[in-house]
């Protein structure tokens, strides 16, 4: 590996997300992998975890223990085993950047009453920057420590972000989200395996989603959230049904999405009438860091459905991690997050 290039790690790399950041860091021209790390898999390599690498790489998977000091560390663990690591990562390593849950929200009574424990690090919490930079862009080129949002999360701040920065919104937003299996994680619990979970639309959320804390904390708006888990692998839609203080038309709506995303690398307005694809969809979003963004306005102009769609393993997770740390270095946005979805698939 060239000698300037930024020694990253992954901690917790044997997980859907752990390997969606493998993949997109092999591609990264700036980056090398100096360890990645499993408890279980230790030893082994990675591409007998995550097949689609086989090849690519003689790296192995390494103890957890056996960690040392890198530029940027990637926690992907899940949310206990984040907390307890997380404040030791903090301190050995350069800057870490978090995509579990385990420093998202910033209040710990609000950790305990979504999560249903109490954190056991709330001296962390308000100490990442939010992982979001269509929202946090300035301060994610400085930060040591980011916390990327849940996937459904990123999904509905980005249809809700033009309301709620110009006081639009009347009333509570609800938000219905819809995500594929792989959003449960690698180390999936009986009701996610394929023969409960096929052919299934399995309202696991029907109030209350962990995620809709996070959303309240970012956007100020009173949020409420339902979650269905759909027969699809990967990929996230939400429907957001947004009161507005005034009528709005067809055209002020879609002027208000232009020039809020017209800079964006990864968002796209989608505004099509005809065709199959008039508002967004995960599927032909898959393996992508797009998210894409559409609504419908009611007759009377007074309630807006915003729709958001995004892969929810790489826009909704590891895709925008990468996008974080390539705002952090001050390197393009696009680095490394070229690839632009397939179709048909």
């Amino acid at each position: 590996m060239a000698a300037d290039r930024l020694r990253v790690a992954v901690f917790g790399a044997s997980g859907y997300v752990g390997g969606e950041l493998l993949r997109l860091l092999l591609g990264h021209p700036q980056v090398e992998i100096a360890a990645a790390t499993s408890t279980r898999y230790a030893g082994r390599p990675v591409g007998t975890v995550h097949p689609n690498l086989r090849g690519l790489t003689g790296l192995r998977f390494r103890s957890p223990e056996e960690m040392g000091g890198f530029d940027v560390v990637f926690l992907a663990a899940e949310l206990q085993t984040a907390i307890k690591v997380g404040a030791d990562l903090a301190k050995r390593n350069e800057c870490l950047i978090d995509l579990s849950p385990a420093y998202r929200l910033r209040d710990p009574a609000v950790f305990e009453r979504y999560y249903g424990t109490a954190h056991t690090a709330p001296e962390l919490l308000g100490s990442f920057v939010s992982g979001h930079p269509e929202d946090n862009r300035a301060a994610l080129r400085t930060a040591r420590l980011v916390s990327v949002p849940g996937c459904m999360v990123i999904a509905t701040l980005i249809a809700l972000r033009p309301f709620a920065a110009d006081d639009l919104v009347d009333g509570d937003v609800i938000v219905d989200c819809r995500i594929g299996s792989s959003g449960s994680g690698a180390a999936a619990e009986r009701l996610n395996l394929h023969a409960e979970r096929s052919g299934a639309l399995r309202v696991f959320a029907p109030h209350g989603h962990r995620h809709e804390a996070e959303v309240c904390q970012a956007s100020g708006l009173a949020v409420r959230m339902t979650a269905t888990g759909v027969e699809a692998v990967r990929g996230a839609q939400v429907v957001c049904h947004v009161p507005l203080r005034r009528p709005l038309s067809e055209v002020e709506i879609r002027r208000l999405y232009r020039d809020a995303y017209a800079d964006e690398p990864f968002v796209r307005v989608i505004a099509q009438r005809r065709g199959l694809y008039r508002l967004p969809e995960p599927k032909i979003l898959i393996g992508s860091n797009f998210c894409d963004v559409g609504f419908s306005v009611t007759p009377d102009g007074r309630r807006v459905v915003a729709v958001a769609a995004l892969d929810n393993l790489m826009k909704g997770s590891a895709g925008t991690g990468v996008q974080c740390l390539n705002i952090r270095m001050g390197w393009p946005e696009r680095l490394g997050l070229a690839f632009a979805g397939l179709h048909p698939i």
